[in-house]
């Protein structure tokens, strides 16, 4: 078995972990929030800006892994507020129109000012 880091420059920097692992035709990314790719700061305090960035920031890791949204099979959402349930579908539904991975929604302690974190398993 032949682990690949994945590490790419359109997603924040990723210092102490890789952005994805890719093994056995599978890539697995690490959690994604809202993170400028150039400058690391969050998108502002606005939920769907938060909820964009950090689905854009898992998407460039799986194009950069040689997969994209369409090979998606899992992902995993952490939310700072769960009220904002509804928000997040609406926002989500625009990366994923048609194909439907699974997907496990969590409330979560997240860091200050982060409202979203999200992580996926694609096919390779």
């Amino acid at each position: 078995m032949k682990l690949e880091p994945i590490i790419t420059k359109n997603a924040p920097s990723a210092k102490y972990y890789s952005h994805a692992m890719r093994v056995n035709g599978f890539v697995f990314t690490s959690g994604q929030t809202a993170g400028n790719p150039e400058t690391g700061q969050l998108v502002g305090e606005d939920f769907p800006g938060q909820v964009r960035q950090a689905l854009e920031n898992m998407k460039q890791i799986l194009i950069a892994a040689g997969s994209g949204l369409e090979k998606v099979v899992a992902v995993d959402v952490f939310l700072a507020d769960l009220s904002l349930f509804d928000v997040f579908n609406q926002v989500y539904g625009t990366f994923f129109p048609v194909h439907k991975p699974t997907r496990t929604t969590v409330g979560a302690a997240l860091g200050k000012g982060v409202l979203i974190e999200v992580k996926c398993v694609a096919a390779a």
